[in-house]
């Protein structure tokens, strides 16, 4: 498939037809990862961002330790 850089104010746009999107699982709100190698540009979804077991631990710890402190904060 061959394309062709549109304009789109001073920037180029690469317009994704939604056949293309279909087959790569991909919608308008998707996050997507752009790689370059060489003179090839590669378009991906982007993996979700996994938060370490450590970062998961101490929000935990912080939502028990200042519940009540929250509780109130909401009111």
């Amino acid at each position: 498939m061959i394309k062709t850089l549109t304009r789109q104010g001073n920037s180029s746009a690469l317009i994704v037809d939604r056949a293309l999107m279909e087959l790569l699982g991909i919608d308008h709100d998707t996050p997507l990862k752009i790689t370059v190698e060489g003179r090839r540009m590669i378009v991906e979804p982007a993996e979700p961002q996994k938060h370490s077991e450590r970062v998961k631990a101490a929000i935990e710890k912080t939502g028990r330790k200042n519940a009540e402190l929250f509780k109130r904060l909401a009111k």
